[in-house]
């Protein structure tokens, strides 16, 4: 009876590991296959001649599937976590703050037009690319990590609108790239390496948070939001527009629904 105490209790100890190993693997693989769609966007830009006015209506789309993640799976579920209203407003500005500044920085550095398809990017504007969707998707993967640690399973509506939303992005930087000269290969090349990132910062987002106090939960979606917003308006939205036209209003309402619907039957 004395020697069977240790052995439960290493084995309890070996099932916890394991789970929690299990949960990492599945935090990394959600991310990898949201941000898969960014391979996916490119493989179709490389292989099929796709006009502007349709990759405007596309990120339109995919611009109204955002609004509707951030308003319903990221600042709502901030709301409901945090112990007051401070937590959430904080981590929305300071998640503009974090995009606005390093946008900046990326902008100075080649990267100003790397959602464009009008546009050809340079070659020696690779880092500033790379770092720039870096920048636009590790807040999104970082949700993606944090709401395994917190519920033990991935929101459907919130990975789908970041399945939804990556493909127009990699559609029209694809499109500049390749105008730009880069190969193929050079660009599906860059995003491999950025999914991957992707899955990284969303293993980051379930480790880093298994304990974390209610208000850093609420802080960290709020600063994912606030990114998210500043994004949009700063890139997604004026290309999205600047392509489509007028029509463009009316495939973000459609996005926004339909995101809104998924969440409603997730």
């Amino acid at each position: 009876m004395t020697k069977a105490a240790p052995d439960v209790r290493n084995v309890a100890c070996a099932g916890w590991a394991q789970r929690r190993s299990g949960a990492m693997v599945e935090a990394f693989a959600w991310g990898l296959l949201a941000a898969s769609s960014l391979v996916l966007g490119a493989v179709i830009a490389l292989t099929f001649s796709i006009g502007l006015r349709a990759i405007g209506l596309v990120m339109g789309f995919g611009a109204g599937v955002l609004i509707s993640a951030v308003a319903f799976d990221l600042v709502e579920e901030a709301l409901g976590t945090a112990t007051g209203h401070g937590a959430t407003l904080l981590g929305i500005f300071a998640g503009c703050a974090v995009f606005f500044g390093g946008d900046v920085l990326i902008d100075r550095a080649g990267g100003a037009r790397r959602k464009s398809a009008a546009g050809s990017q340079s070659a020696e504007s690779g880092l500033a690319i790379v770092l720039g969707t870096v920048l636009d998707g590790i807040p999104e993967s970082l949700v993606i990590g944090l709401t395994i640690s917190e519920s033990g399973a991935v929101g459907a509506a919130y990975l789908a609108a970041v399945l939804i939303s990556n493909v127009p992005e990699a559609l029209s930087s694809t499109s500049g790239l390749a105008a730009g000269g880069w190969r193929s290969s050079r660009i599906l090349a860059m995003w491999t390496l950025i999914a991957v990132v992707s899955g990284l910062a969303s293993l980051v987002g379930y480790a880093a948070f298994q304990h974390a106090p209610s208000d850093v939960v609420a802080f960290t979606l709020a600063v994912a939001a606030g990114a998210i917003l500043t994004m949009l308006a700063d890139t997604m939205m004026p290309e999205a527009y600047e392509h489509g036209g007028k029509l463009v209003g009316v495939v973000t309402t459609l996005g926004f629904a339909l995101a809104l619907l998924i969440d409603q039957l997730d």
